[in-house]
C-alpha cells in the first residue's frame, strides 16, 4: 500500500518562509556581527541623548527609543535581508521627518544599507537600491527649512555633500565586489587547474601502466611459447633420451614459474589504485552456479537450472565466463525485475556452448537503455573474449532474456 505523505502545513507560502529563515553559517556569522554592531550604536546614541544638549531630548524619549530601534533593525538585517533592510532603513527616514528627530541609527543604517547593496548585488540592482535610497534624502535636504540647516548652509550645498556621500559609499562597496568577484573567479580557476593536473597525471600514470602492461604481455608470451617448443620437444625425446627430456621438463618448470611471476606483475600493474588487492582464492566455475542459483532462491527470487548435455572439459576461463553471465544476469533480475522467476539454462553441444538466462518480470522501463552498464558491457567483453556471442534484451512475452553462444572449439 502506497504511503501518502501530509503536506506541510501552512502551504507553499510558509514553506518558502521557512526556507528564507534558514541561515548559512557564514549568515549567521554576519548577523551575530551585525546585531552586536547595532547595540554599540543604540547603546552609543542613547548615552549621547542622555548626557547631551537637551535640545536632543525635543521629541520624548520613546519616540526617541523607537526610531533608534527601528534604524537598528536595519542594521541587524543588512547583510542577511538586504531589501528588507533597505525598507526598514526608508521607514525610519520617513519617520524622523515626522517626528522631528533624526537618530543616529537611521543615518548610520542608511550608509551601511547602501555599501551592503552595492558590494552583494549586481551592478543594476545595486545602483536602483541605493537611488531609492538616497533620493529621498535628497530631497528632503531640498525641502528643509534654513532655520534647521547646520550653521545655515545651503540647501545646494546640503545636497551636494550627501551626493558625494553616497557616491563614495557605493563606489566603495562596488569596489568591494570586484574584489570578491576577481578573488571567486581565481579561486575556481585554481580549483580548475588542480584538477586538470590531477586528471593528467592519471593520465600519465595510465599510460606508463599500459607500457609497461604491453611489454610484460610480450614477454609472458615469449615464455609460453618457449614452454610450449619445449615441452614438444621433450614428448619427442623422453624415449630415446630421458636425460634431454628431464632437462627440457626443468627448464619448462623454471619457465613456468618466471612466467607466473610475470604475470602477476602485469595484473598489479593494471590494477588501479581504488581496486583491493585480489583474493588469492580458486575463481569459480561451472560447480558453483548450483550454488549461487540457491543463494539467489534464498534471496527471495524463484530460479530454475537447467543443464543439456554433458559439460566436457572446459578452460578454466571459460567456467569463469559462464559463472559471471548467469551470476550478473540473476543479479539485474533480482534488481529490476520485480515479482518474476527466473530461469538459468546451461546447452553443452558438439559445436556450440549456449547460456540463457530469462526471467518473466516487467522487464525494462519504457525509454530506459538497457544496452549500457558495466555489467553487460563485462558480459560482451568476456564473451567476446572466447568468439562468442551475446544478446540482451526484453523478451517477446514480457521480462529480460541474456543469450551467449561460445564455440566449443573455443572453450
Amino acid at each position: 500500500m502506497a504511503r501518502v505523505e501530509a503536506a506541510p502545513a501552512g502551504g507553499p507560502v510558509v514553506e518558502g518562509w521557512r526556507a528564507r529563515l534558514r541561515l548559512s553559517p557564514a549568515d549567521t556569522r554576519a548577523l551575530g556581527a551585525d546585531t552586536l554592531l547595532t547595540v554599540c550604536v543604540i547603546a552609543a546614541e542613547l548615552l549621547l541623548t542622555a548626557f547631551g544638549p537637551p535640545d536632543m531630548r525635543a521629541t520624548g524619549w520613546p519616540a526617541m527609543v523607537g526610531l533608534s530601534l527601528l534604524g537598528g533593525l536595519a542594521l541587524v538585517l543588512r547583510r542577511v535581508a538586504t531589501f528588507t533592510a533597505a525598507v526598514v532603513a526608508l521607514g525610519s527616514l520617513f519617520l524622523s521627518v515626522v517626528t522631528v528627530h533624526q537618530p543616529l541609527t537611521a543615518a548610520i543604517a542608511i550608509f551601511l544599507v547602501t555599501y551592503t547593496v552595492a558590494a552583494r548585488l549586481p551592478l543594476r540592482r545595486a545602483a536602483t537600491t541605493a537611488v531609492v535610497l538616497w533620493l529621498p534624502v535628497l530631497v528632503l535636504n531640498l525641502a528643509t527649512p534654513s532655520d534647521y540647516r547646520l550653521d545655515g548652509m545651503s540647501a545646494a550645498y546640503l545636497m551636494f555633500i550627501n551626493g558625494l556621500m553616497a557616491l563614495v559609499t557605493f563606489l566603495i562597496g562596488r569596489t568591494v565586489h570586484s574584489r570578491r568577484t576577481s578573488t571567486l573567479a581565481l579561486e575556481e580557476r585554481a580549483i580548475a587547474a588542480e584538477a586538470n593536473q590531477r586528471a593528467l597525471a592519471e593520465q600519465a600514470v595510465g599510460d606508463e601502466r599500459r607500457r609497461i602492461a604491453r611489454e610484460l604481455h610480450d614477454m609472458v608470451a615469449h615464455h609460453v611459447s618457449v614452454m610450449g617448443v619445449l615441452a614438444t620437444g621433450a614428448r619427442r625425446v623422453l624415449n630415446r633420451d630421458a636425460e634431454a627430456a628431464d632437462e627440457a621438463l626443468a627448464t619448462i618448470e623454471d619457465t613456468s614459474r618466471t612466467t607466473l611471476r610475470e604475470m602477476r606483475r602485469l595484473l598489479d600493474v593494471l590494477r588501479t589504485d581504488a581496486e583491493p588487492a585480489a583474493e588469492m582464492s580458486p575463481q569459480p566455475g561451472l560447480a558453483g552456479i548450483e550454488a549461487l542459483v540457491e543463494q539467489v532462491r534464498e534471496a527471495g527470487l524463484p530460479v530454475t537450472l537447467r543443464v543439456d548435455g554433458t559439460p566436457g572439459p572446459l578452460d578454466s576461463g571459460v567456467a569463469l565466463a559462464i559463472y559471471r553471465i548467469v551470476q550478473e544476469a540473476l543479479t539485474n533480475t533480482l534488481k529490476h525485475a520485480g515479482n518474476a522467476t527466473a530461469h538459468v539454462r546451461l546447452s553443452f553441444g558438439v559445436y556450440w556452448l549456449i547460456v540463457e538466462v530469462f526471467d518473466t518480470g516487467r522487464g525494462p522501463a519504457p525509454g530506459s537503455d538497457q544496452s549500457v552498464g558495466h555489467g553487460l558491457v563485462g558480459m560482451r567483453e568476456r564473451v567476446a573474449l572466447y568468439g562468442g556471442t551475446l544478446r540482451t534484451g526484453p523478451r517477446p512475452g514480457g521480462g529480460f532474456r541474456v543469450y551467449a553462444k561460445i564455440p566449443m572449439e573455443q572453450a
